[in-house]
């Protein structure tokens, strides 16, 4: 089973020095060319879309008898694990995304990575899983974009590394229990932007009929279930034309929760307003555009916020590690009847435009990191 694909894959680059990297809707994602000795990628990084690449290492450890082992490197792109893992039958599974940047001044930056240990630890109280230390996190992170460092987009191509850390239980279980044994893995693939147009407004949908999370559920937790039960509503949405779904609370179904996966931001006033909720992931793109609203001398709201505010709004966007800010153009309310229209022209606002050039230009190292929110690599 494992012998077949890894064998096709020498076939294409032995019989075609170009190699067709697809998404898992079969969708081209880039042309890789292998030079003589095959020691070099040229990608086309300027057209990278926003999907997986097979790079060279990932980062493994594993939970057994109560304790985490060694760190261990590998290039296998495939895990082998039990039957009845409770990550295939139980969700015990949880994952976090972050980036990598190559800067203008040569070096490589990682941002905020304590902040994503922090909240997988979170989520590891959550569901019952055994937490890993930041310093074990932050040791695996610096050392996979290491060892994939030919993979890192260069400055100003739109691209950047994207890095997964994967949390799952492989310990055999059929009845509904904690798993005793865990795998914790990172794998980093390069990737453009997240939506085609990049920093452009998109336009979004308000979907009722279903509800990405509970008020009292999982929504507070980056696990997989929570994304799969956005999966039907994201469908809908692309197939009426839009960017992406938009959800209300699924108590009363009045106030804001989410865009699609991504946590939602609001400006009026010269205050920058975000929705408080229990069904919402903290995001930490979220934030830290809270911390830099404040710099700019913006006041910050985390609270309520309920549909019909959506007409007083002079932006508005979405965001998440995946697209950073994607502002949004309007948000429209079929069952109501009602467009909330919040770019005429189609065109970030000008806090959404400040805010998104502050948080890029200290991830690329071209602003000052006053809170200490990126790593250097060495």
């Amino acid at each position: 089973m494992s012998f077949f694909p890894f064998f096709f894959f020498f076939l294409l680059f032995y019989d075609n020095p170009t190699l067709k990297i697809v998404n898992f809707g079969g969708e081209i994602i880039s042309d890789i060319k292998k030079d003589k000795n095959m020691s070099e990628l040229n990608i086309d990084w300027a057209n990278l879309k926003f999907g997986y690449m097979p790079t060279d290492y990932n980062v493994r450890c594993y939970f057994r008898n109560g304790a985490w082992g060694e760190i261990e490197v590998s290039s296998e792109e495939s895990i082998n694990i039990h039957m009845a893992a409770t990550c295939l039958h139980y969700g015990q599974e949880a994952f976090e995304g972050l980036k990598a940047y190559r800067c203008k001044d040569g070096k490589i930056r990682i941002f905020r990575m304590e902040a994503n240990a922090e909240r997988l630890q979170s989520t590891c109280r959550g569901i019952l899983m055994p937490e890993l230390s930041t310093e074990k996190f932050c040791e695996m992170i610096k050392k996979v974009v290491k060892l994939n460092e030919r993979f890192i987009p260069p400055y100003e191509s739109g691209a950047s590394l994207y890095i997964r850390p994967l949390l799952i239980g492989t310990g055999a279980q059929v009845g509904v229990h904690p798993a005793n044994e865990y795998l914790f893995v990172v794998f980093v693939t390069p990737v453009g932007p997240y939506f085609k147009g990049g920093f452009f407004a998109n336009p979004y949908v308000v979907i009722r009929e279903y509800d990405r999370s509970a008020p009292l559920g999982t929504g507070i937790y980056k696990v997989g279930g929570n994304y799969a039960a956005s999966l039907l509503a994201n469908k809908k949405a692309h197939d009426l034309g839009y960017a992406c779904e938009f959800y209300l609370d699924a108590k009363e179904k009045r106030y804001i929760d989410e865009a699609g996966a991504a946590n939602f931001f609001g400006i009026k006033n010269n205050t920058y307003i975000t929705p408080k909720s229990t069904s919402i992931l903290p995001s930490i793109t979220n934030k830290s555009l809270m911390q830099l609203a404040e710099d700019l001398g913006l006041k910050v709201e985390r609270r309520q916020i309920p549909i019909e505010e959506l007409e007083t709004l002079e932006e508005a966007g979405a965001c998440g590690t995946a697209a950073v800010i994607s502002p949004i153009s309007k948000i429209d309310d079929l069952e109501m009847n009602k467009s909330y229209v919040i770019s005429k022209d189609g065109k970030p606002g000008p806090i959404s435009k400040k805010l998104y050039d502050k948080l890029r230009g200290i991830q690329y190292g071209e602003e000052p990191d006053v809170h200490g929110w990126v790593t250097v690599l060495d």
